[in-house]
């Protein structure tokens, strides 16, 4: 198929064995997935496809299937029991779960499956065996970069590397979310040809720019879960180095339960010890609706992670017109252009570097608003989830293709 033309109208079944579009986000196993799979089901039932997304029964009292009113239905899928369960702990659901969806699927099978993270790999391939289906799959994260930076501290199942790279070399397709990725699923041996290129995106309707209030003080904004690969501590060493400023930490638990958070608590004493505790301010868990006014309000957003698979808060930030300072890693070296839409920092660059940076940048007020509306522009034209959405479609059609050798069909 020529891939200037749109793809036919195609029935997708999407796999999230633990990330279901309708959870409320903020639990600690929902978050950039859960969107991930809401936008694009929604944007690919808008293109005319029918969509179906099956996620895991979490709840005794779900329905068996939910219309949604973006146009596509969640089945839930009886895997394991009906709670809560982390999902570290899950793996040994899926061969239910996969056995689940051959039967769903034998009764009318879709066109093509897209299975998010490698578990929901797993039930896929099982569920499309015998099919002739075209299973494809999107990680959203690696254990093998997982367990490279947080080594004894990675909670993952032992066999997660393992079925990853077994998952890649037997499905019809891999989308990857940024070309880091792809260099590491080429160093996994997943064949090369199998892989696409697709980010994630961002709704820039919501996230657009705000009226700033007047403020004397430059304000830096870093956002996130509360854990420590995110590089919050960074910021707060650097921030002792840049006068007058602020730094707002917006992520992690409700603001009542803060004080019971043992990352906050980290934060809250090296800001002490840095002198520079009446400078940061903890805000805790923000709304998706209020968090583009934060990022609007902020002169620059921070996003100084030691890896980060994808990274959407660069995105979201650019999309607010606000610059960003990142560590050139992960999805970060896709999304922010160096000296057009911020700046990019090497990981190990040194707090005193960082200040320098800091200082530069916000005075320079011409600067951060070049930036800014760079931003802003890049986010328009690449990472829309219309855009996205297209983008996965085209790939969906060229799944359909005949199969390399050794890939399910």
């Amino acid at each position: 198929m020529n891939r200037t033309t749109t793809p036919a109208p195609l029935r997708v079944a999407l796999v999230s064995e633990h990330a279901s579009p309708l959870a409320a986000l903020g639990g600690p196993d929902a978050g950039g997935q859960n969107v991930y799979v809401a936008q694009l089901a929604g944007h690919l039932a808008a293109l005319g496809h029918e969509v179906v997304v099956h996620t895991r029964r979490d709840d005794p009292g779900l329905p068996e299937r939910v219309g949604t009113q973006d146009g596509y239905t969640v089945a839930h899928v009886p895997a394991g029991p009906p709670e809560s369960v982390p999902k570290d702990e899950l793996a040994r659901w899926m061969p239910d779960f996969g056995d689940h969806l051959a039967r769903d699927w034998a009764a009318r099978r879709p066109d093509v499956a897209h299975a998010h993270f490698w578990m929901s790999g797993l039930a896929a391939l099982r569920g499309a065996t015998g099919l002739d289906l075209p299973v494809l799959q999107t990680y959203h994260a690696l254990g093998t970069v997982k367990r490279r930076h947080q080594g004894a501290a990675d909670t993952s199942p032992p066999q997660r590397i393992a079925a990853e790279t077994d998952i890649g070399r037997r499905c019809r397709r891999v989308l990857a979310t940024c070309a880091d990725e792809a260099d590491e699923l080429d160093a996994m041996g997943v064949p090369a040809d199998r892989v696409r290129i697709v980010p994630c995106g961002v709704d820039p309707a919501h996230f657009a720019p705000r009226p700033r209030r007047p403020r004397s003080e430059p304000r830096l904004l870093a956002v996130g879960r509360l854990v420590p690969r995110k590089g919050f501590d960074r910021a707060i060493r650097a921030l002792a180095l840049v006068p007058g400023a602020e730094l707002v930490i917006a992520g992690g638990p409700e603001p009542a339960l803060l004080h019971d958070d043992p990352e906050a608590e980290r934060l809250r004493k090296l800001a002490a010890e840095h002198g520079v505790a009446d400078r940061v301010r903890l805000l805790g868990a923000v709304s998706h609706d209020a968090m583009p006014e934060l990022m609007s309000d902020a002169d620059l957003v921070l996003s100084t992670p030691v890896y980060e698979p994808f990274g959407i808060v660069p995105l979201e930030a650019m999309a607010c017109a606000t610059p960003v300072v990142a560590t050139a890693v992960g999805g970060q070296l896709d999304t922010v252009v160096d000296d057009r839409t911020g700046l990019l920092l090497p990981p190990d660059t040194e707090d005193a570097a960082l200040a320098d940076t800091l200082r530069g940048l916000l005075a320079d007020p011409d600067r951060l608003e070049r930036y800014g509306a760079a931003g802003r522009e890049r986010v328009l034209r690449q990472f829309t989830w219309e855009r996205v959405a297209e983008q996965v479609a085209r790939v969906y059609a060229d799944a359909l293709a005949p199969a390399p050798t050794g890939a399910v069909r």
